[in-house]
């Protein structure tokens, strides 16, 4: 999946999906008292704006372009650093904590990744992935359009792991952690316009799915996309409920 050129389209969208997770991971890390912290995949800089407002020193790791530029039009003082898992470009432990939020499951290998998440932390470090997939509304719109559903995504089978708290514990096992995982569940509340603002600018995989359509298959999605928006909005919203899995390996 290419994320190339959607760094305003995902902030216009789902890094405010992928924000709900913010809140668990600072109470799992605990105040900020001076602390470093790298968000590696940072994006737009949401979350790791969100840290740097409850006190934490915040480096941020990204490296699309157009996601670090969206994070320095809506964060002036944030620094975002161009890094890219499986290789950043920090010395060993060289950050108290360490956070990877919705970062693992976008990588050819998780475990590598994971492991270097773990080798430029000093104390903690946490990382969290869908146990449930936020683009089931999409494949409600593709089921509906009539179109037949992308094949493929899955990484190879000996990179891959299962979509489950367990599954995700094993997966960082493997990879020299000792985790504590958790499960979350809380409910997004976007417009439709937010909604069709991540598939129209190519953001995930319903994003690129829609940009490989030809024009008549893309009227046909989104006038299925229209007809469910009416059927689930509620007071100009679309609730869509989100699970992820929260894992914490304190080093020390």
């Amino acid at each position: 999946m290419s994320w190339a050129g959607t760094g305003d389209a995902y902030a216009a969208s789902y890094a405010a999906l992928c924000a709900g997770t913010g809140a668990r991971l600072r109470e799992l890390v605990g105040a900020a008292r001076g602390r470093h912290l790298l968000d590696v995949g940072a994006g737009d800089g949401t979350l790791a704006a969100a840290w740097a407002d409850a006190g934490w020193r915040v480096t941020g790791a990204e490296p699309e372009p157009s996601m670090r530029e969206a994070a320095r039009r809506r964060y002036p003082s944030l620094r975002v650093d161009d890094g890219m898992l499986p290789e950043l470009p920090y010395g060993d432990g060289g950050f108290d904590v360490v956070v990877a939020n919705f970062v693992l499951n976008h990588l050819q290998d998780p475990r590598a990744g994971a492991a270097e998440l773990r080798r430029v932390a000093r104390e903690t470090v946490i990382a969290s992935t869908w146990t449930a997939s936020p683009s089931s509304l999409w494949a409600d719109v593709t089921t509906r359009s009539g179109l037949a559903p992308a094949s493929g995504g899955r990484l190879l089978a000996d990179k891959d792991f299962e979509r489950t708290t367990a599954g995700f514990e094993r997966m960082l096992q493997d990879a020299g952690w000792t985790p504590q995982v958790t499960e979350l569940t809380w409910t997004w509340h976007p417009s439709a316009e937010t909604l069709w603002n991540s598939v129209d600018g190519g953001v995930a995989g319903a994003g690129a799915f829609y940009a490989g359509l030809a024009p008549e298959e893309r009227a046909r999605f989104r006038a299925a996309f229209d007809e469910i928006v009416a059927e689930r909005s509620e007071d100009g919203v679309i609730p869509q409920t989100q699970t992820a899995a929260i894992a914490i390996d304190r080093l020390r």
